[in-house]
């Protein structure tokens, strides 16, 4: 018989608990402390599928560099317009097209890299030649301080490095924090939210193809195999161009395997979720891209106002590694803020609640 006394209960060996969720612990790529430390991109290659497979990622990476670079730019001085105007990266880039490529590919590998070519004799800045930061790896000293680059390529079995000097390279790197020797995708963050929405996505597209295009079990009476292939491609043809079937009385049954309608399990607000996560973390509002059916004016508004921050810091980032490295002044153009409109149609509509002039401006005042 049981023993149905409760004070004599003991404890499960946890094996089916449910684990609490965590973040796995992490290190800065730094310098290890070694006359070199040596660093490169082992998921160039992920990062650069996922930039051509994922639309909406692609989207919002290529609309980030237009409203960055996409209103031009203003030289110095004549000469530096005049040296600007011959760079062609290539051989059929502008400098502008190059800035685009490049900020690109800071964004999806986390690091641009590309090659400063400068006249021998004057040291003129002649071109800019993007490269594959797939290739490239860094190399820092025990200090943490770049000491060259190396350029990692393969012809057949033969494997080549090419080496440059820390001024031979245009690098620049996407939110590097800490100590790291390089730059992070924002592929990185945002990957999981990737996966996740397309995978529902995926189960979404199976579950109406099933609905409209069923599985058939065919339930054959027939010992023969090669007659059995012969009915199996026979039903595969004429199921699959939707023609009728004919087959002798009793020899056959079929049921059909239908995938049934679940309400509760609509996935479509999961998907919605994921896309906005998505954009909000890329930091890319979608209004930006053209996207205007699911917004009010006023929202449309603030996602532009917010973005300004946005593409305001990368221009002041490109302006400075221009500078820095190849001692090229420019200042890029702003596309057209939102701003006065804004503050104009607070004025005028007393009545509406939304941004005041102290709510665009950071103040040190408490309220």
């Amino acid at each position: 018989m049981a023993d149905t006394n409760i004070s004599k209960a003991t404890k499960s060996n946890m094996t089916d608990r449910v684990d609490d969720y965590e973040v796995g612990a992490r290190q800065t790529d730094s310098a290890t402390g070694q006359k070199e430390t040596a660093w490169m991109n082992t998921k160039a290659t992920t990062y650069f599928g996922y930039y051509k497979s994922i639309p909406e990622l692609k989207s919002a990476v290529d609309a980030l560099a237009t409203w960055i670079v996409g209103k031009g730019y203003t030289a110095e001085n004549i000469m530096t317009e005049a040296i600007l105007d011959n760079i062609i990266g290539w051989g059929e880039d502008t400098f502008n097209s190059i800035m685009w490529n490049l900020l690109v590919q800071k964004k999806v590998y986390g690091d641009c890299f590309a090659e400063i070519i400068r006249n021998e004799k004057t040291g003129t800045l002649t071109n800019l030649k993007p490269l594959d930061p797939a290739k490239i790896k860094i190399i820092v000293d025990s200090n943490g301080m770049i000491r060259r680059y190396e350029q990692h390529s393969q012809i057949g079995e033969k494997k080549l490095v090419t080496k440059f000097e820390p001024h031979e390279i245009l690098h620049m790197c996407n939110s590097r924090v800490a100590d790291e020797i390089h730059g992070v995708s924002i592929i990185e963050s945002v990957q999981w939210v990737i996966d996740a929405k397309n995978e529902a996505m995926e189960d979404q597209r199976k579950l109406l193809h099933r609905n409209v295009k069923p599985i058939i079990m065919f339930k054959v009476d027939e010992d023969n195999q090669s007659k059995l292939d012969a009915f199996i491609e026979k039903m595969d043809k004429c199921v699959a161009k939707g023609e009728n079937i004919y087959v002798p009385k009793g020899n056959v049954e079929f049921e059909i395997v239908s995938v049934p309608s679940n309400a509760t399990l609509n996935p479509n607000p999961w998907i919605q979720y994921l896309d906005n996560t998505f954009y909000r973390t890329v930091g890319v509002p979608k209004v930006i891209l053209g996207g205007s059916e699911e917004f009010t004016e006023a929202s449309s508004k603030v996602g532009y106002l917010t973005f300004e921050q946005v593409y305001n810091r990368e221009q002041t980032e490109l302006q400075a590694d221009l500078w820095n490295q190849c001692a090229i002044k420019i200042k890029l153009n702003k596309p057209a803020s939102l701003r006065n409109e804004m503050l104009s149609s607070e004025e005028k509509n007393t009545g509406q609640v939304g941004f005041q002039p102290k709510e665009t401006t950071a103040t040190m005042e408490k309220e």
